[in-house]
């Protein structure tokens, strides 16, 4: 009973924000879902792109169920799940994610919370795991980087929220007199060290 509790609620949490990883890319032009907004390059598309390669690893290789997506040899790992390059589109990086995921659902809804898996990467690869272990790791990583998609979309154009229905409709002036009370505190926490 606990189990297919357990197996439901991670899963359905993985779904959501799966789908607030993809929300991130609405309304923005080519350029701002590719471009690079920090220092090591970290952009919006290359998120998903990277999530999607992430997923179809563990929940494919580790379980013997090779994914359908193309993927290089995870011993081949060059950063290149990481951004989009010219001639991909963000559609095929959208649509291959959607693959991913009815992949990854079928892999997750027919193997008990105790399946073992192997994964070969992972620094000491003689351990085993199972797919509760996986379904946690695989949804840390999601949540990890919706968040920075978060950050990063934020930055484009100020839009926030997980999903359309919970994005607050802003106040700009409310808004900047937040930021500016933060900005305050923070200057006045600096001038009572110096």
């Amino acid at each position: 009973m606990i189990d297919e509790f357990a197996k439901d609620t991670l899963h359905g949490r993985l779904r959501r924000d799966r789908k607030a990883l993809l929300w991130k890319l609405d309304g923005l032009s080519e350029y701002d879902a590719r471009r690079p907004l920090t220092v090591t390059g970290t952009n919006l598309l290359g998120l998903v792109k990277h999530v999607a390669s992430v997923e179809a690893r563990y929940f494919g290789e580790v379980f013997g169920r090779p994914s359908p997506e193309p993927l290089p040899r995870w011993q081949d790992h060059d950063g290149s799940d990481l951004w989009a390059t010219a001639d991909e589109t963000r559609d095929q990086i959208i649509e291959s994610y959607r693959r991913t995921w009815d992949h990854s659902d079928a892999t997750i809804d027919e193997l008990a919370l105790d399946a073992p898996g192997h994964v070969p990467w992972w620094p000491e690869p003689h351990l085993h795991t199972n797919l509760f272990a996986v379904l946690v790791h695989v949804l840390g990583e999601t949540n990890r980087h919706a968040g920075h998609a978060d950050i990063l979309r934020e930055g484009v154009d100020g839009r926030t929220g997980m999903r359309p229905e919970h994005e607050m409709q802003i106040d700009e002036k409310a808004r900047a007199t937040y930021r500016a009370k933060i900005e305050q505190a923070a200057r006045s926490a600096t001038s009572v060290e110096a």
